[in-house]
C-alpha cells in the first residue's frame, strides 16, 4: 500500500487543463488507496504545481499532508526568481504541514541530496520527465527505479 508519494519534475511544464486533471486524478486515486504523505522539492515548475495540487486536495481529503523537504534556505533557493514565484512560494511554505531543509546554505550538491531525500521518504513517485538524462528530475527518477518504488510518469 502507498503511503507517501514524492514529486519530481521539470522547471519547464505546459500547464494544460489535460495535465491538472491527470494531476487530479492521479493523486485523487493514490489518496484513495491510502496516501497521506506528499514531499515535494520547492522548484518552480513541477514542484509547485503539484503542491498547490496537494494543498488545494486537503479541502477534499483533511488527512493529507504536504511535506516540503528544500535544498537550502528559502532565501537562496528563490534568489533568482521572480517577485510573483517568490510569493507563490511563500504561500506554499506558509501553508505546508512541514519543512525540511536538507542543508542550511546552497552548495553544489544540495539539490542532489534533496532529491535522494525525497525518494528515501517515499513509497511511489509522481514526475513530470521527458527522458533528459541530464537534469535533477532525471537523477530522481533514477534513484526512484533503483529503489523499486512505483513511478507514475505524467508527461
Amino acid at each position: 500500500m502507498v503511503k507517501s508519494v514524492c514529486f519530481t519534475g521539470h522547471r519547464n511544464v505546459k500547464v494544460t487543463d489535460e495535465l491538472v486533471f491527470l494531476l487530479n486524478k492521479t493523486l485523487t486515486e493514490l489518496i484513495k488507496n491510502g496516501a497521506v504523505d506528499f514531499y515535494a522539492g520547492g522548484a518552480i515548475g513541477w514542484d509547485m504545481l503539484c503542491e498547490q495540487t496537494v494543498l488545494d486536495l486537503r479541502n477534499k481529503f483533511p488527512q493529507i499532508r504536504l511535506h516540503l523537504v528544500l535544498p537550502c534556505s528559502s532565501e537562496e533557493q528563490t534568489a533568482d526568481w521572480s517577485n510573483a514565484q517568490k510569493a507563490e512560494y511563500q504561500k506554499i511554505l506558509t501553508a505546508a504541514d512541514m519543512v525540511e531543509y536538507t542543508s542550511e546554505h546552497y552548495y553544489d550538491g544540495c539539490m542532489k541530496v534533496r532529491n535522494v531525500r525525497l525518494v528515501e521518504l517515499a513509497d511511489c513517485c509522481v514526475c513530470y520527465y521527458d527522458n533528459r538524462r541530464r537534469s535533477g528530475t532525471g537523477q530522481t527518477v533514477r534513484i526512484a527505479v533503483k529503489k523499486g518504488i512505483q513511478i507514475f510518469n505524467l508527461i
